[in-house]
């Protein structure tokens, strides 16, 4: 058994001196802002996995309308449970509707599906599978906040501003298409 605590170049959260904090669960999905969709027609020549996106992508908009509210695509949740590399990985892949604050700072909920990708685990089972489910909405929840946080918040407010000095002038009336 080795011990970490025996040689000074290990501090919490690394091994031999390397840093591994924050290794443990990885998030990666393509997002599509509601606000930015315009067209939702599908193309005469479109493919069939294509078109299914299209009408997944719909049904999220009619469910959570186009403000404060983001399509996460190609999402995967990689859960690290060993310290191998061959041996207790978890994958899940979720597609869905992340629906943020008034000013698009906070993550409020997320509307995700989720199912198994891929697995190294020997002792899996169908109880630990809903586990991962559950603790995947949570991981994209805060995962979400941090993205939000590497973005352009200023941007963002300026954008909202705008709308509102816009609302203003229009006495309520914003238009079509924002």
């Amino acid at each position: 058994m080795t011990d970490l605590r025996t040689s000074p170049e290990n501090t919490p959260g690394s091994v031999s001196g390397k840093d591994v904090s924050g290794h443990w669960v990885e998030i990666e999905f393509e997002c599509l802002p509601m606000r930015t969709i315009s067209r939702l027609d599908i193309p005469v020549d479109a493919s069939p996995k294509y078109e299914q996106f299209v009408l997944r992508v719909k049904a999220a908009l009619e469910k959570h309308g186009s403000h404060n509210s983001f399509y996460l695509h190609r999402g995967l949740c990689k859960f690290h449970l060993t310290n191998e590399v061959n041996n207790g990985n978890v994958e899940m892949a979720f597609e869905g509707t992340v629906l943020t604050d008034l000013n698009d700072e906070n993550t409020k909920s997320v509307d995700l599906s989720i199912v198994l990708a891929r697995e190294t685990c020997s002792w899996l089972n169908e109880r630990i599978v809903e586990f991962f489910v559950e603790t995947t909405k949570r991981a994209v929840l805060a995962e979400f906040n941090r993205y939000i946080a590497a973005g352009d918040l200023e941007k963002t407010r300026k954008r909202l501003e705008s709308i509102s000095k816009q609302d203003e002038l229009n006495q309520g009336y914003i238009g079509m298409y924002l």
